[in-house]
């Protein structure tokens, strides 16, 4: 999120005496008539300081010149949902979720001209990350900090510019936009402890996904295996690899192999929304039939892969 804030009173661009008069519309706005009011002075409304006027540009997309003649009529404030220099880039709160960060927090910042996120830091605080937190839940903790933290620094707007001070250069992480890629379950190499931080990270922007018999399946309500299920014969006595998919009846859930352990999935996309139990009826339990002699092995999910066209067409722009 980008804010422009401009002092009312400040020299105009293109130059200009910094003691000029204020303007009669500047005196509008503090409440101020013509005059002083009236004969008795009685009706005006006098500010110590003028207004700050403030823009919220909901995107990075916008043009590099505009942003530089913004920046050097009035300076532009960056409201970062991270601790900078951790997490510089536009999906900040995703990667703290991918990552497992137990700390995030909120930096107030000003832009520099041409490179974002790497300005002299205003305001900084950071809030502890609730366990098993989502994007869209720590989103909403961390825009209630931002927005009482904006306010703080421009109540007093000079004296944070003033006391600002650079960040420093060990800690630099980085957070790019999320693709479609991202969102491909390896089997082989993700445990289960990752692929449920990546499910909590984009499952809102972009469900999971694995191959299915070559058709893409979305993943779309994880949940962590009981350790009573575990102990099921079933998982214990086959010979399992990881992307081994199994219908566990008593739970309804598919429970699905990983590198160190199980997940398990109570629904899915393919073609439609299905439960656990509708996937089973309707692909499972026929692939069994079709093929009788075959192990729990050889029915499996396996890791997609995505053709780089397709990964640039379906890249996904995460704005925080």
């Amino acid at each position: 999120m980008r804010v422009l804030v401009r002092c009312c009173w400040g020299p105009l661009p293109g130059g200009g005496c910094a003691g000029r008069r204020q303007s009669p519309q500047w005196r509008s706005l503090v409440g101020l008539s013509g005059s002083s009011g009236g004969e008795d002075g009685r009706g005006a409304r006098v500010r110590e300081k003028p207004p700050w006027r403030v823009l919220f540009f909901g995107t990075d997309q916008f043009a590099r010149e505009t942003l530089r003649a913004l920046h050097a009529a009035s300076g532009v404030l960056n409201v970062h949902p991270s601790c900078l220099p951790r997490w510089r880039g536009p999906a900040p709160i995703i990667h703290t979720v991918l990552h497992g960060d137990t700390v995030a927090g909120v930096t107030i910042m000003q832009i520099r001209p041409k490179r974002f996120d790497v300005g002299p830091i205003l305001k900084q605080e950071t809030v502890p990350v609730p366990p098993k937190s989502t994007t869209k839940d720590l989103e909403a903790v961390l825009s209630r900090l931002g927005a009482n933290m904006l306010i703080s620094v421009l109540k007093n707007l000079p004296e944070s510019l003033n006391n600002g001070r650079q960040q420093p250069a060990e800690g630099v992480t980085h957070a790019p936009k999320i693709s479609a890629a991202t969102s491909c379950i390896k089997w082989e190499e993700q445990t289960s402890e990752q692929i449920f931080r990546l499910h909590r990270a984009i499952g809102n922007i972009i469900p999971l996904q694995t191959l299915w018999v070559n058709s893409t399946i979305k993943l779309l309500d994880l949940v962590e295996v009981n350790s009573s299920v575990l102990t099921d014969p079933k998982l214990t006595g086959q010979a399992v690899i990881p992307g081994s998919v199994i219908y566990h009846k008593q739970s309804q859930i598919l429970l699905v192999c990983c590198k160190d352990g199980w997940i398990g999935v109570r629904s899915v996309m393919l073609k439609k929304t299905l439960t656990a139990t509708d996937f089973y009826n309707g692909y499972l339990h026929p692939w069994y039939q079709k093929n009788s002699q075959a192990q729990p092995s050889q029915c499996r999910f396996q890791t997609l892969r995505l053709p780089l066209k397709k990964k640039q067409k379906k890249k996904i722009v995460a704005v925080q």
